[in-house]
């Protein structure tokens, strides 16, 4: 077995090449990322349950007991206890164990699998879980055309679909020392580069950037109540947390708003495969601007976000909004043609006192006027910015080239400064993009967490220097100066070098001149 988080990964993209090179000419496009996220949670949950039922049965004393062996009409005792405890159940033959060892004698498997999903979410109707489980499988569509034009060709490519994830040699999935979500999510936009961009690119955050994001938040804190992203996307940011404190030290769960549908059903689908147990998150579907899911459970002391960048909205085409808590305070609204302020006065309106929100921003709104200037202006005089970080060009994926920024929002700062960090040189290239790795990472937040100058990288400025001095603007440039990479020049040794040039030059001609007079002569 694969024992090292790079052979892991390794097999993972070989296992996910293999399944798209076998499925070439129907699924080759974005949507084959659904099939294969898909089916490695179907595993997952699978594997979850059976280890669950098993590992109960062999303490009480059965070490031989085996549920993906038991009969369905047997296992039934057991439903209610299990999904009081899971929030699902499956029965042994929809395991997908099971389901895959009989996958290429199954004539009807699209049906076949589609009970199976559709059980599972039934399973959960009328519980505690219902929530978290329903329409989860809505985005697998195992009658579509893109899977064949007939029942035959479909069932043909889901059968090489099951048997590559059935083939991954981790073990026990549940066991793996990668991320099984963010590295296959992350090869698949590779993958399908010239897609990913409108199909999924912006709703997945680079898992370095997640990283620093989390880093930022916590400091020094060994736990937090609760984790909150308004646009949550798929999920990666949040459980960061999870994975840098681990997820019983987030002590009243995760909670976060999609308005895609397909990536608000990823988000649980990542939820489970990183082993949250349903009534620990709540990801909700809407748009956060105008319909907010979670007025009951704000204030959150963490909060991370990469939010769609610089995206239309309602803004004072509908007047109610400027009476709305979380844009009041500023006397402003955001632009109708950039979201990006409506969300930041989202966040810092249900920021806890002692908390704070690390927000991915378009460079923009830190320079832009007009009404962004004015709830800029809101943020500096009450003294709600911790932080600007710009970020190197070429980090996420899809079109989004550009240098972003993370803008630190916290309510409790111990002083009236702002800290500048310019860390656009802080990455190494990687394929073809850019990636912040574990040293530029540290560095970073280091310079975050001590609040430390540096020339050429960090630089405090006080909240009046930034207001009255510079009109508002948050651009890191305005603080931070660039080191001069242009070669010294000593003048004066030039100079010298110029004279003797010229004076050699003299002395050359003057050969010449003697050359020609003795062959004129």
């Amino acid at each position: 077995m694969t024992d090292t988080k790079e052979q892991q990964r390794a097999a993972l993209h070989k296992a996910i090449w293999g399944i798209a090179d076998d499925v070439r000419g129907a699924v080759d496009g974005w949507d084959f990322k659904m099939y294969i996220l898909g089916f490695l949670f179907y595993r997952f949950i699978s594997e979850d349950l059976t280890a669950y039922i098993d590992e109960g049965e062999h303490e009480a004393g059965d070490e031989a007991f085996s549920y993906a062996a038991m009969a369905d009409e047997d296992a039934e005792a057991a439903r209610e206890g299990i999904i009081e405890e899971k929030g699902y159940f499956m029965l042994p033959s929809e395991l997908f164990e099971n389901v895959a060892a009989r996958c290429d004698k199954d004539l009807d498997l699209n049906e076949t699998v589609k009970a199976v999903f559709d059980h599972i979410e039934g399973s959960s109707v009328g519980t505690a879980s219902e929530k978290s489980f329903r329409g989860l499988f809505d985005d697998i569509d195992l009658n579509s055309n893109k899977l064949g034009s007939g029942v035959a060709e479909r069932n043909d490519r889901l059968v090489k679909i099951i048997k590559g994830i059935a083939g991954l040699d981790f073990g026990n999935v549940m066991d793996a020392k990668i991320d099984l979500f963010g590295d296959a999510y992350e090869y698949l936009m590779n993958m399908y580069a010239s897609n990913a961009g409108k199909s999924g690119g912006e709703f997945f955050t680079p898992q370095e950037v997640s990283e620093l994001l989390a880093k930022i938040v916590i400091g020094d804190r060994d736990s937090v109540n609760k984790v909150y992203d308004p646009a949550c996307g798929s999920g990666s940011l949040l459980l960061k947390f999870a994975k840098l404190l681990g997820q019983e030290r987030v002590r009243q769960g995760f909670y976060g708003q999609e308005i895609n549908i397909t990536t608000y059903n990823l988000a649980r689908i990542n939820m489970f495969l990183h082993k949250i147990p349903f009534d620990k998150f709540d990801v909700a579907l809407g748009d956060t601007l105008m319909s907010p899911k979670h007025w009951d459970e704000e204030p959150f002391d963490a909060i991370v976000s990469n939010p769609p960048y610089s995206i239309k909205w309602a803004g004072d085409s509908d007047p109610t909004l400027i009476n709305d808590p979380r844009f009041a305070p500023a006397g402003v609204l955001a632009p109708k043609k950039y979201a990006d302020l409506a969300f930041t006065m989202h966040m810092l309106s249900w920021l806890s006192p002692g908390g704070k929100a690390a927000i991915v921003e378009f460079p923009g709104v830190l320079y832009r006027g007009n009404a962004e200037k004015k709830i800029r202006k809101y943020l500096i005089d009450n003294n709600f910015v911790e932080a600007v970080i710009q970020l190197p060009a070429n980090l996420f994926f899809g079109k989004v080239t550009i240098s972003t920024c993370i803008i630190v929002l916290s309510k409790g700062k111990a002083d009236d400064k702002i800290l500048f960090v310019d860390a656009s040189e802080e990455f190494s290239h990687v394929g073809n993009k850019n990636k912040l790795m574990p040293e530029n990472i540290e560095r970073v937040y280091k310079a975050i967490h001590d609040r430390c100058e540096e020339e050429h990288f960090s630089k405090l400025a006080d909240i009046d220097e930034v207001g009255s001095e510079n009109d508002y603007n948050l651009s890191v440039g305005t603080y931070v100066e660039k080191r001069d990479t242009r070669e010294k020049v000593d003048i004066a040794e030039l100079n010298e070098r110029i004279k003797g040039i010229v004076a050699r030059e003299q002395e050359l001609r003057e050969q010449i001149d003697a050359i020609v007079a003795d062959l004129e002569a």
